[in-house]
C-alpha cells in the first residue's frame, strides 16, 4: 500500500495553514455586491460578495457588526475590509469582515428596491392592469433620446419588419437630473396622439445613467397612459421600475421594436396560409353543394312528381275511411241506447212503478204505527215520567217524588208514597 495518501482533513489544515501564514491574505480590501444576506440571531453576518466574475463566502462576526451604520441587504454594492482563510468542516475559503462600508452605488440599490415594493403594494406592477400590445399597428411613439443608438436601432428594425407603421418620436432627455420630468413630459404628449404602441427607453449605461426610469413619477405616468407601453430601458440584464409597470417590458431597444410591429415577411406567410385555406375551405364549400344538388336532381321526388299527390291522396282516403267508420260506430251506440231507453220497465208500465212505491209507503206506515207509543197507550198502558224523563227503574225515584203518569186520554200527577221492588229479581 502506497504510505503517501494523507486524509481529506489532513489535506484541508494544509491549505488552512498555508493561507492562513500567506501575508497577502491577512488584510485584503475588495468590493462587490452582497448576495444570500443572513443576519444570525447572535448578531453575526453571513453573505456572499460577488461580481461579475465571481463570488467568495463571508462573515462578519457580531463584535464587529456593531460598528456597521447602514442596513446590509441583497444588492448592496460594500467595500470590506478583512483576512482570507478557510473553514475547514466545508473545506471552503471564505473572508472574514472586520470593517464594512457601502458603496456608493448601493445607496441607489437600496432606493431601487424601496420604491419597488412600494409600488408592488400599491399594485402597479398587477397584471389585471396589463393592456395588449396590437398584433397590427398604424402608428408606433418613441420617447427617447433624438440621438443614439436606440432610436436608429427602433426605427430601423420597424422600417425592416413592417414599413407600413408609421414612427413618431418625441425627443426627450433620459439622463440627468431634468431627464425625469422631460420623460413624464412626452410620455403625456404622446398619450394625446391616438397611438397603437409607445416605446419608452433608451440604450445601456450604469445605475446612474438609467436612474431617470427608476423614478417615482416616470412610473406613475407609464402606469397613467392609456397607450399600451413598452418599455426597453438598457441591455438584457437591466431592469428598472419602468420596465414593471410598463405592459410589455423588451430587453433591448431593437426588441420593443420587434415587440410592436409584426415582421412583413412571417405577415406574408400568414396571408399565404389564410388564402390555402380560404381557396380550400370555399371548393369543400362548392363540392358539397354540388353533392347536395345532385342528390336533389336525381330524387324520386322530382323523378316522379305525382308521387307526392298520390301518397297525399292515399292518407286523404285513410282518414276519411276512419271518419266514417267513427261516425258510424258513434250513431249506432247513440241509436242502441236510445232503443234501450224506450224498452226499459219504466216507460212500458208507469203505472207498476206507482203501485211499487204505494204499496212501500204503507208498509212504512205500518211499521210507524206499530212503533207510535200512543198505540201503545190506547192498549191500556201507561207511561211514568219524573221531572219529564220515562222512568225506567225504580232506583230513579223515591219516595216523596212528583210523577206524572201518562194515559191515552191525559195525565195523571202523583207522589210516591211507597216503592217495592220486585222479589222476583
Amino acid at each position: 500500500m502506497n504510505n503517501n495518501y494523507i486524509s481529506v482533513g489532513a489535506l484541508t489544515r494544509y491549505i488552512k495553514y498555508k493561507i492562513d501564514n500567506d501575508v497577502n491574505l491577512q488584510e485584503v480590501y475588495i468590493k462587490g455586491e452582497i448576495s444570500n444576506f443572513k443576519r444570525h440571531s447572535r448578531g453575526h453576518f453571513y453573505f456572499t460578495i460577488k461580481d461579475e466574475e465571481s463570488r467568495i463566502n463571508a462573515i462578519m462576526f457580531s463584535s464587529q457588526t456593531k460598528n456597521v451604520n447602514f442596513e446590509p441587504m441583497d444588492g448592496t454594492k460594500v467595500l470590506v475590509k478583512g483576512r482570507i482563510s478557510v473553514f475547514e468542516q466545508t473545506g471552503n475559503y471564505q473572508i472574514y469582515v472586520s470593517e464594512m462600508m457601502e458603496d456608493g452605488v448601493g445607496n441607489l440599490y437600496a432606493l431601487y428596491e424601496k420604491l419597488k415594493q412600494d409600488l408592488k403594494k400599491e399594485g402597479l406592477f398587477d397584471e389585471s392592469h396589463k393592456k395588449k400590445i396590437p398584433l397590427i399597428p398604424s402608428r408606433v411613439g418613441v420617447v427617447t433620446a433624438p440621438t443614439g443608438a436606440a432610436i436608429r436601432d427602433i426605427i430601423s428594425t420597424i422600417n425592416r419588419r413592417y414599413p407600413l407603421c408609421e414612427v413618431i418620436l418625441f425627443p426627450s432627455l433620459v439622463q440627468g437630473k431634468e431627464a425625469k420630468d422631460d420623460i413624464v413630459k412626452n410620455i403625456k404628449l404622446a398619450d394625446t396622439y391616438n397611438l397603437d404602441t409607445l416605446i419608452v427607453g433608451r440604450g445601456g449605461g450604469s445605475i446612474e445613467d438609467l436612474w431617470a426610469f427608476n423614478e417615482e413619477i416616470v412610473a406613475r405616468a407609464i402606469y397613467e397612459c392609456k397607450t399600451p407601453v413598452i418599455s426597453a430601458v438598457g441591455h438584457e440584464v437591466d431592469f428598472t421600475i419602468a420596465d414593471f409597470v410598463s405592459d410589455v417590458r423588451a430587453a433591448t431597444p431593437t426588441g420593443a421594436a420587434e415587440i410592436a410591429v409584426p415582421d412583413k415577411g412571417e405577415l406574408k406567410k400568414i396571408i399565404k396560409q389564410l388564402e390555402l385555406r380560404s381557396s380550400k375551405n370555399i371548393n369543400n364549400i362548392i363540392n358539397y353543394n354540388k353533392t347536395v344538388l345532385e342528390k336533389i336532381k336525381t330524387s324520386y321526388i322530382l323523378k316522379n312528381p305525382m308521387s307526392i299527390y298520390e301518397i297525399k291522396e292515399q292518407k286523404l282516403s285513410n282518414i276519411m275511411d276512419k271518419l266514417n267508420n267513427y261516425i258510424s260506430n258513434y250513431m249506432d251506440n247513440k241509436k242502441l241506447r236510445l232503443d234501450n231507453i224506450l224498452s226499459s220497465y219504466i216507460l212500458t208500465n208507469p203505472t207498476k212503478i206507482y203501485e211499487n212505491k204505494q204499496n212501500r209507503y204503507n208498509h212504512l206506515i205500518e211499521k210507524l204505527e206499530v212503533l207510535n207509543p200512543l198505540n201503545t197507550l190506547k192498549r191500556g198502558y201507561s207511561i211514568t215520567k219524573f221531572n219529564d224523563k220515562v222512568i225506567k227503574d225504580i232506583k230513579d225515584v223515591k219516595v216523596d217524588d212528583n210523577i206524572n203518569i201518562s194515559l191515552d186520554n191525559g195525565n195523571i200527577d202523583a207522589k210516591i208514597i211507597g216503592i217495592k221492588e220486585n222479589i222476583n229479581e
